[in-house]
């Protein structure tokens, strides 16, 4: 068996990974895999990465393009590198708030607020930059406090600490019924919004059964739709009915080993980050692509169970 570290967002979009390693998949391919939860989102999955802490993660595409773009020019290469596309959907980005603001009631109410994120880089923070070029803020944010959780974040507009977040809608909605919180708006992201990326060193053996497994997992995931409905309420605390309304929204890669499209997930990102303002090197274009082009790795066909 070869042991490997896998990080994950305990949300409903992680049930084909539950499914992987409930049906013996990842052992069917002589992977001992170490699952550990990341409630607190894709920014610090890469910091797990880049620390050494992990090998693989599955986290929101927008976080971790950006990240590779963002690598230091005197760095090799990035820490970590895109395997391949897992949710082919788009992700519905709630934006919520207290229930107490009466003075925020739509999108344009955010401009120059404080949103919270959970980490600098997450999708949460990325996010909030598109968010303000799609409503043409005109103002910067004053500050995006960190909350680290969604339960952090809640927390943080029940305070007053921040004005409002974002986060994923499906998991958003239980607090809007629930007075919680409530709904300001939504964005999508226009790209792929999940993928599978690995650690630059680990080697390519491991890196080639996982996703095999993995993608064993989302073919039972799809094959399976009342059975990952139960799943989702179980392990992951949503509605049968949210559950299943998700179900209906989502798309996933059979093949999640492969990009698919790099421009639709890569180039099309980097785009949009570009003119919100969140790249790092946003003047040194050459630089960027440097990054980008050592953080994909391209990955043959994935074997079959050993």
């Amino acid at each position: 068996m070869v042991t490997v570290r896998v990080g994950y967002i305990p949300e409903h979009f992680s049930t084909p990974i539950i499914f992987a390693r409930e049906k013996g998949f990842f052992r069917e391919h002589g992977l001992d895999v170490e699952l550990t939860p990341y409630p607190s989102g894709s920014g610090h999955l890469i910091q797990s990465l880049e620390a050494g802490e992990l090998d693989i993660a599955v986290g929101l595409s927008e976080a971790f393009v950006r990240g590779i773009a963002d690598t230091p020019e005197d760095a090799v290469s990035p820490g970590y590198q895109i395997v391949g596309s897992y949710v082919k959907s788009p992700l519905n980005w709630a934006v919520s708030t207290s229930v107490s603001r009466d003075d925020i009631t739509t999108l344009s109410d955010l401009d120059g607020a404080k949103i919270g994120v959970s980490r600098i880089g997450s999708g949460s923070y990325v996010m909030s930059f598109v968010l303000a070029l799609q409503q043409n803020y005109q103002s910067a944010f004053e500050s995006h406090p960190l909350c680290n959780t969604f339960a952090g974040l809640r927390e943080a507009v029940d305070k007053g600490v921040a004005d409002a977040f974002l986060w994923e809608y499906f998991t958003s909605k239980k607090y809007y019924e629930s007075k919680e919180i409530k709904m300001v708006g939504n964005i999508h992201t226009p790209w792929p919004s999940w993928v599978l990326v690995k650690s630059a060193v680990l080697p390519e053996t491991p890196t080639c059964l996982f996703t095999s497994a993995l993608s064993q997992g989302i073919a039972y995931f799809q094959e399976n739709p009342e059975e990952a409905i139960a799943l989702i309420v179980s392990e992951f605390d949503y509605s049968e009915a949210d559950a299943r309304e998700w179900l209906s929204t989502v798309g996933f890669n059979n093949a999640c080993h492969e990009i698919h499209d790099r421009y639709k997930l890569v180039d099309n990102t980097l785009e949009v980050l570009n003119a919100a303002g969140v790249l790092r090197h946003a003047a040194n274009p050459d630089l960027i692509e440097r990054n980008i082009r050592k953080g994909i790795y391209i990955l043959p066909a994935a074997p079959s169970a050993q």
